[in-house]
């Protein structure tokens, strides 16, 4: 039996970095369905299990608590599983790079799809990306990470912050390759990080797992095609 539903459309995305600390931590979870979430989001908000305007949303079955937007998620996630550091700064730094993480996949999407990518936007663009990848690069160097050892922010095992990393970065490299080439030359230590920690065996399983459901498919709709155009030019 699950302890968790989550509401979250039929792709990796966002929802992916819920999952990806759920199966990191052990835990077992049912996924609504797209049809559910539609009706959710339909609903009055009074009848909602939290106000929320889109997914994901986490229902925790046990607690009977629902969280939605994934940076809350994530650090409800880490407070109820003691998943977060016990320094004061280093969890205040976990939760800086679980919103960078939401930020990052804004701007890959513009925004939601606000736009569609061209190949004159993609190319302004690039090296914004590049300088979102030195921040983990940076985060690392300071806490000790090297390319071929240590996890993000120290520490003798990996934590969330290490897990959010390999799954932004993992899920993004996985389906672009030009990106993956990227990381690898603006950020090898974190591309190396995202390489150890996507290989952790409940990561790798879900990985797998994510493939099957979802084929190459990141975040869906006419902004991921828009992506592959410009990413194939």
């Amino acid at each position: 039996m699950s302890d968790y539903e989550l509401y979250y459309w039929s792709v990796p995305f966002r929802g992916q970095f819920v999952r990806a600390v759920l199966a990191f931590a052990g835990k077992h979870w049912t996924e609504a369905g797209d049809d559910a979430i539609t009706k959710l989001m339909e609903d009055p908000v009074k009848k909602m299990p939290v106000p929320f305007m889109g997914p994901p949303l986490l229902v925790d079955k046990r607690a009977d608590v629902a969280i939605a937007q994934m940076p809350a998620i994530i650090l409800y996630l880490g407070e109820t599983l003691s998943l977060l550091p016990d320094s004061p700064a280093l969890r205040a730094m976990t939760l800086k790079i679980v919103c960078d993480a939401n930020d990052v996949i804004d701007e890959m999407t513009i925004q939601g799809g606000m736009q569609m990518w061209t190949g004159k936007r993609w190319k302004a663009f690039v090296p914004r990306l590049k300088k979102w990848m030195s921040f983990w690069e940076e985060t690392g160097r300071r806490h000790g990470l090297k390319k071929g050892s240590g996890f993000l922010l120290g520490g003798d095992a990996p934590g969330i912050a290490d897990v959010i990393t390999a799954t932004l970065w993992g899920t993004m490299t996985d389906r672009f390759p030009k990106i993956e080439t990227l990381l690898k030359t603006s950020a090898p230590m974190t591309a190396a990080l995202t390489k150890r920690i996507a290989a952790l065996p409940p990561l790798k399983k879900l990985a797998m797992q994510a493939e099957d459901d979802y084929g190459d498919a990141w975040c869906g709709g006419q902004i991921e095609k828009s992506l592959r155009k410009v990413l194939k030019a």
